[in-house]
């Protein structure tokens, strides 16, 4: 999966059911997606936290060359934003702190920044599971050849992949190299958020910040 800034449950849903996973670095960036922002909920319905980004003249740059701007006063508003809305959550003064942190390190590059939070956030819920960075897998090849690529260099026999990708991957491909393929088929869950009535795809410390240790369980509809 590329790297996203702050990932919604589904991510995590892919990682937590995988024995390895790697984080797509080295593709082309797409500009206005989910790389640099994502949503919280707030009492007014749910608002975007956008990281900045140069994106001018740099059309085909891959998601590992995207530089933050740090002219803009992001960091603040962010953190800003996530207090308002989540002080009172369970988890808050448990976590909180930790994310402030990392809001707050020099980040030049969305990538590192991306990545970054993502391992804390897996670490908080519980998830196990080795983590690379496709960039530092020296794969070559495009779409398809470049994926089949990666599973070989790691060993996999199955390739769990988003429902997204089934409209670009062809499975036929990965079966002729004995690589299975299955695409996400994900039933999100309903649980209590800071502010009624129940909205889905908010990003993951919706639900981190709320139920803490039992996120997991909730992500993966266990509870």
């Amino acid at each position: 999966m590329q790297p996203g800034y702050l990932p919604w449950l589904g991510f995590f849903e892919l990682m937590a059911n995988c024995e390895c996973f790697v984080l797509l670095d080295d593709v082309q960036h797409t500009k206005k997606d989910w790389r640099s922002r994502n949503r919280i909920r707030t009492k007014d319905g749910c608002a975007w936290l956008t990281v900045p980004v140069y994106t001018k003249n740099k059309r085909f740059q891959l998601i590992n060359e995207v530089e933050i701007n740090n002219s803009i006063s992001w960091r603040k508003k962010h953190l800003r934003a996530i207090e308002i809305n989540y002080s009172r959550a369970r988890y808050f003064s448990k976590y909180f702190p930790y994310l402030e942190k990392k809001y707050y390190c020099d980040w030049r590059y969305l990538v590192d920044f991306n990545v970054e939070l993502i391992i804390f956030l897996k670490e908080k819920l519980g998830i196990k599971i080795p983590v690379f960075k496709s960039s530092l897998l020296n794969i070559d090849g495009t779409k398809e050849i470049k994926i089949i690529n990666i599973c070989k260099k790691l060993g996999a026999q199955e390739l769990y992949d988003s429902k997204a990708a089934s409209t670009f991957l062809n499975a036929n491909k990965f079966q002729k190299e004995n690589i299975r393929v299955e695409f996400q088929d994900y039933s999100h869950p309903v649980y209590e958020q800071m502010y009624k009535p129940f909205m889905p795809y908010m990003c993951i410390i919706d639900l981190l910040l709320q139920y803490g240790p039992d996120s997991l369980n909730i992500l993966l509809n266990k509870r």
